[in-house]
Order: structure tokens, then sequence, then C-alpha cells
């Protein structure tokens, strides 16, 4: 986790800086297989989730629908789409920093927990979390990121 919350923050230096990374690793081995940031903004795709993206290149770079047998690790707290995703590629474990909640300070969130979608499915995978929490939150927090989420506009003015 700490090496993905490094990966992460190199975008902050970037002009579309991301706190979302995510990366998956073999479960016993703990080899890295793949990794990615959100790219959301930088696509135009609301799908394009850390999480997303890692599990489709994962897949693709296996060339297989499963991901059986490795773990997905996340800066943020899977949203309900994510988390749905790892349970369809059939994701053994998902480890998560920053809660739901954290990054709904921020940005738009639907707020049901990873958990509670993984316990509402008949497809098993362990969800852990929150894990490295005030490193992971500090990237939503760094003042370049602050000021992206501003540009983000996602964030509904209150009434």
């Amino acid at each position: 986790m700490t090496e993905l919350v490094r990966f992460t923050a190199k975008s902050l230096a970037t002009p579309s800086p991301v706190p979302f990374g995510a990366a998956i690793v073999h479960t016993k081995t703990g080899e890295l297989l793949y990794r990615a940031r959100n790219a959301v903004m930088r696509e135009h795709d609301p799908s394009a989730h850390a999480e997303l993206r890692t599990v489709r290149l994962a897949c693709r770079k296996l060339g297989s629908v499963s991901l059986k047998g490795y773990t997905l690790y996340t800066t943020c707290e899977p949203c309900p789409m994510c988390m749905a995703n790892a349970l369809w590629a059939g994701l053994d474990r998902v480890v998560y920093g920053a809660t739901i909640e954290d990054a709904n300070r921020h940005c738009r969130q639907i707020q049901i927990a990873a958990e509670e979608v993984s316990k509402r499915s008949d497809m098993p995978c362990a969800v852990d979390g929150p894990f490295l929490r005030e490193e992971c939150y500090g990237l939503f927090t760094d003042p370049r990121m602050l000021h992206a989420f501003k540009k983000w506009s996602t964030r509904r003015e209150k009434t």
C-alpha cells in the first residue's frame, strides 16, 4: 500500500492530479500484476476509476476475465461500481486506504460500503480497510489536489 500511495502521489505533480490509485497483486506472492490511476477527467469517462482501469488492464494482460488468485489494493474504498467489478472479476480480496466518507468530503460518492456490496453478492471477496488511512487520505488533502477538486466541479453546493 505504501508503494501504491507513492505511485498515486506522482500524479500530484502533473496537470491532472488524482488521489485514486489501484494495484492488483498476486495474493500469495505479492507480485505486482498491474496498477493504474483514476482517469475520469483526463479520458472524459465517468467509469475510468482507478479500480476499474486496473481490473480491465490486468485482465487484458492475463488474457482472462478472471482475477482469481489476486488482491486489489486501492487508495480509497471502492465505490459500488468498482466493488461490483472486483466481484465479477473474482478477486480474492480488496484492501483499501481512505474511506468513502473521506472521499465524499471532496467529491461526489455513492455512499454504500464496499463490504456491504460484497456481503450482498454470491461471489466471495474479503474486504479489508481502512489500511494506512492517514497516508491515503493525505493524497486528498494535498494542496495541489485540493486545487484540482475545485476544477472538477463534481461536488454539489449544499442548499
